[in-house]
């Protein structure tokens, strides 16, 4: 009972966070992170705003969906230490999802609090988001990672070395460059809008332009290269001899050819709020798809057949 409720909870939470995650896109999307004014974690001074704007109410709900969210995440951390013993993959992970969820709210205090939302468009800003991105990355990594290992009743260990290894963390490793960069391009999106693929191009080649304009032009050069690492790791693993590594390699591969479409098709309606979420959202699911494949592959016996063919792959491009 114990073990079923631990698997139950692992996967609503890991859904849970992800739409508390996309609810902060849009918030920052739609300029309403400055809802709730400079204070935190009171609302404009209130507990509950009187005759709050519709800012208010999209960042308040913001705030609250992600207290639960933390709430979430602590139950799940009691769950699976009833239900599995010391040392387990599940205890550790459900360990690191607590304490990425303490860091997430103290980055999203901070954001509010330094005034580092709605408009500003300060350098500083794009390190706030960057560091935020990679955390609230961190966080469903280790939450999806806790829905892997809470299936698997003998404890599982991950190999840290290898050619297999190297592959799968440097793959990890370029999403979440590709990440930062993405979210920079996204803050440049929201900040300086355009109207058509014309105008964002012109404004992309400016030399007045501000940082943050001149640098969102990075980041399909960098998710490109990052796609094709990632097709390499799909092709890589496709060929396993253990079926749940095969088919965590599709979902790399396919996830990785749906990113690249979907930020085309971005790219050329001048980045509407809606397809930002739904990128947003494939990121997500590739990135998980991304850990489960790791955590499978490396706690997989590696047979001569996948040393031979980690050992064949050519190297992927730089990230």
């Amino acid at each position: 009972m114990a073990l079923r409720r631990a698997r139950i909870l692992a996967d609503a939470t890991l859904v849970f966070t992800l739409a508390v995650i996309l609810w902060g896109a849009f918030v920052r999307a739609t300029g309403s992170g400055a809802g709730c004014g400079s204070h935190w974690p009171m609302c404009n001074g209130e507990v509950l705003p009187r005759a709050p704007s519709i800012a208010t109410m999209i960042e308040l709900t913001h705030r609250v969906t992600s207290g639960l969210s933390l709430l979430s995440v602590v139950a799940l951390l009691f769950a699976v230490r009833r239900a599995f013993a010391v040392g387990h993959l599940a205890r550790k992970a459900a360990g690191w999802s607590v304490a990425l969820m303490l860091v997430e709210a103290a980055l999203g205090a901070g954001l509010v609090l330094f005034e580092k939302v709605a408009g500003d468009k300060s350098h500083s800003r794009a390190l706030w988001m960057g560091a935020h991105l990679v955390n609230t990355t961190l966080l469903v990594g280790a939450i999806g990672l806790v829905c892997w290992a809470v299936r698997r009743e003998t404890a599982p260990t991950l190999r840290r070395t290898g050619r297999a290894a190297y592959l799968l963390f440097s793959g990890l490793g370029a999403m979440l460059a590709v990440g930062v960069t993405g979210a920079i391009a996204a803050l440049g999106d929201t900040l300086f809008p355009a109207r058509n693929l014309a105008e964002g191009l012109a404004q992309d080649l400016d030399p007045s332009a501000h940082l943050f304009v001149q640098l969102r032009v990075i980041h399909p050069f960098l998710a490109t290269a990052g796609a094709l690492h990632l097709l390499i790791v799909a092709a890589t693993f496709g060929r396993s001899t253990d079926a749940s590594t095969r088919r965590f390699a599709a979902q790399v591969g396919l996830g990785a050819a749906a990113q690249v479409s979907i930020g085309v098709i971005n790219l050329l309606l001048a980045a509407p709020v809606a397809l930002q979420l739904l990128h947003l959202l494939a990121a997500d699911l590739l990135w998980l798809s991304l850990v489960g494949l790791t955590a499978s592959a490396l706690s997989s016996p590696l047979t001569s057949h996948d040393e031979k063919t980690a050992s064949a792959q050519p190297t992927a491009p730089a990230t």
